[in-house]
């Protein structure tokens, strides 16, 4: 099985593998693979849970407002190349998630624009503007596609898949196929038929 999977990699992809492997279980050692280069930003403010993967790139960033984790994933989580996550607040990633590459989620916003009828004065700098906040809930067994943004104040059901591209701005029920920009319902599984039924 090992063998079979290291039939993929060229011979300086496995040195470099094996390189990661090292990392890992050196400076990550609940984690199943850590690729380089890793971006870790407040590493006391993130829990990696166990056996995570990560593809090449992924970025991670925790400025909480208090002192608390903010960013806490499950078991057996993979996410792909260029994964950027920032949280100030509160990120939780169930357990067996797949995200693909290029994936952006994050608990807050630059600005108020609508929330409570406040809205942030456009002439403010967007890095000085009061910032919005609410908690990112992804749970377990979700698929989220590449290129896909997912906006804070979102809780995505277990079992969903958010189609590539897609940017969640509202929660998606569980056992959902969600895509678009907005991100839409189009299918729920049906458990019953044991099939998904269009919307």
């Amino acid at each position: 099985m090992v063998l079979n999977r290291l039939n993929n990699y060229s011979f300086f992809g496995i040195i470099r593998l094996f390189n990661d492997l090292l990392y890992t279980k050196l400076f990550f050692p609940t984690s199943r693979l850590i690729r380089r280069p890793f971006y870790i930003r407040g590493k006391k403010y993130i829990n990696l849970g166990s056996q995570l993967t990560t593809g090449v790139g992924c970025r991670l960033d925790a400025f909480p407002k208090s002192s608390k984790v903010c960013i806490q994933f499950g078991q057996d989580v993979q996410i792909n190349d260029y994964v950027h996550i920032g949280a100030i607040d509160s990120i939780y990633i169930g357990n067996n998630v797949l995200i693909a590459s290029k994936v952006f989620i994050t608990d807050h916003n630059h600005g108020l624009y609508g929330h409570l009828g406040i809205h942030s004065h456009p002439d403010t700098p967007p890095v000085l503007r009061e910032l919005s906040i609410a908690p990112v809930i992804i749970e377990d067994n979700v698929w989220i596609g590449e290129f896909v943004s997912i906006l804070l104040g979102v809780t995505i059901g277990k079992g969903s898949v958010i189609g590539t591209m897609s940017v969640v701005t509202k929660s998606i029920p569980p056992y959902s196929i969600a895509v678009g920009s907005p991100a839409k319902v189009i299918k729920r599984f049906d458990f019953l038929k044991k099939e998904g039924e269009t919307v």
